[in-house]
């Protein structure tokens, strides 16, 4: 008997983490890969991107200048191993 694809995933959850890896990658490289970016951006868009605009709006003292963003990114990238 087939698994649903809650099953399937609470199997994957299950696999060690460089398996899991690996066998994200082999049904990643499955799909069609425009179609799989179209999807994950629409639901980014849809879900990470619309909160965090609706976020900002409700308080805009949460933004951060583009020369702040960039040193803090900056920083990040001087102390990577």
């Amino acid at each position: 008997m087939p698994l649903s694809e809650s099953e399937l995933y609470e199997v994957g959850l299950s696999l060690p983490p460089e398996v899991r890896r690996h066998v994200a990658l082999r049904l990643f490289e499955s799909v069609d890969r425009e179609e799989a970016f179209d999807m994950a951006s629409e639901s980014w868009l849809l879900t990470v991107a619309a909160a965090a605009y609706d976020a900002l709006k409700a308080d805009p003292s949460r933004t951060s200048s583009a020369a702040d963003v960039r040193a803090r990114f900056e920083d990040k990238w001087a102390a990577r191993p």
